[in-house]
């Protein structure tokens, strides 16, 4: 990979990355994407897969949660996940015209692959959306369902391509291009390395927003903006192979919006920041022989003078997520779309410039 902001030598935080940066980092995640670019009509989208482990989610779940920061938007699945606990299905990401068909495949591709799928029980999906229709003609229904087919089938578990890929294709980032960025830290616990890997499709803020490691960049790049201004989203999908049960999980999906903070979204009106979070410490089967099931946790709740694990835990979480977004304006290239409109990349050089600048505190 290419294009990332630490190639630059802007690191959010002073936790260390994973080998990759990636939510692949955490081992068994899988992450594939299919890119949709058309001109007649013009569409501007595609679809990001995310796999929680190598084998079969329906039969073999993991303790998951989901957290919203604002809801104007949609994931699919999330109430049961509430329910239950748990992730039964891969994490499909895609434009908000297209969650039905990414829906209707997803659930035909593992059922290809599972006849138990639709017959012993039902599959729920879990698809989530950002608006493109910036660039893309939403109303020309330009993702087809071989798209969300490559998506699944294409994912694995090596670097993970960002900015205008997949999902990320048709997205804007504080009124710059955007689209999918991803990062990872090592934490150690109790003489044990553990991985927590974010990856967000970015859609979000404004330009006077933008921050970049506490620097209010946007406020002097003003140029290089759309014609106007539209409402995004960021889904963001966090993976760790920390033993966390569904509560912990949730407290881990909140502070995904904590790391969106530090890039200066504010969460606006019409955007929706929707997280879902899970642990691939523990598969939990659809039958067992036995009615108990053995499950390990990390201790929380800890006298405050011995200090608790998971504010390592969260700090990691805030560092990866601030970095995702970081990312996926350094991946991200000026494209055009419907009626000529233009989403310009973050111009690198100039702010690197604006960080470099000396300032003075107060």
């Amino acid at each position: 990979m290419t294009g990332r902001a630490r190639d630059d030598g802007v690191v959010a935080g002073r936790l260390a990355p994973g080998p990759l940066n990636a939510i692949t980092d955490v081992a068994g995640v899988l992450v594939g994407h299919a890119t949709v670019i058309r001109d007649d009509p013009v569409v501007r989208s595609g679809v990001t897969a995310i796999w929680p482990h190598a084998g079969n989610p329906f039969r073999e779940r993991l303790y998951a949660a989901v957290e919203s920061l604002n809801g104007y938007g949609e994931l699919t699945g999330s109430r049961v996940i509430d329910e239950w606990g748990l992730l039964g299905s891969p994490i499909v990401l895609t434009d908000t015209a297209h969650v039905g068909i990414a829906y209707t495949a997803t659930v035909r591709h593992l059922g290809e692959a599972d006849p138990g799928v639709g017959d012993v029980d039902v599959l729920i999906p879990v698809i989530g959306e950002c608006d493109a229709g910036f660039l893309s003609d939403n109303r020309a229904f330009g993702v087809v369902e071989a798209d969300v087919r490559d998506a699944l089938a294409s994912a694995t578990a090596g670097p993970v391509r960002e900015g205008n890929t997949g999902a990320g294709t048709g997205m804007q980032l504080f009124d710059f291009k955007g689209g999918i960025g991803t990062a990872s830290r090592v934490i150690e616990l109790g003489g044990e390395p553990f991985t927590v890997g974010v990856l967000l499709l970015c859609n979000h803020g404004t330009r006077e927003q933008l921050h970049v490691l506490g620097v209010p960049v946007g406020r002097e790049l003003g140029d290089l903006l759309p014609e106007h201004h539209r409402e995004g989203s960021c889904i963001g999908v966090l993976a760790t192979d920390l033993p966390l049960h569904p509560a912990q999980l949730r407290r881990l999906a909140k502070r995904i919006g904590l790391g969106l903070a530090r890039g200066g979204a504010v969460a606006n009106d019409g955007s929706g920041e929707l997280f879902v979070a899970f642990s691939t410490a523990r598969r939990i089967p659809r039958s067992t022989e036995r009615l108990r099931f053995p499950v390990e946790t990390i201790v929380e709740g800890q006298f405050w003078r011995e200090g608790s694990p998971l504010d390592l835990v969260f700090e990691a979480v805030a560092e990866a997520t601030e970095e995702a977004v970081l990312n996926a304006l350094w991946a991200a290239e000026t494209l055009s779309g419907r009626d000529g409109r233009v989403l310009h990349a973050l111009p690198v050089d100039r702010t690197l410039a604006l960080l470099r600048r000396p300032r003075i505190g107060l």
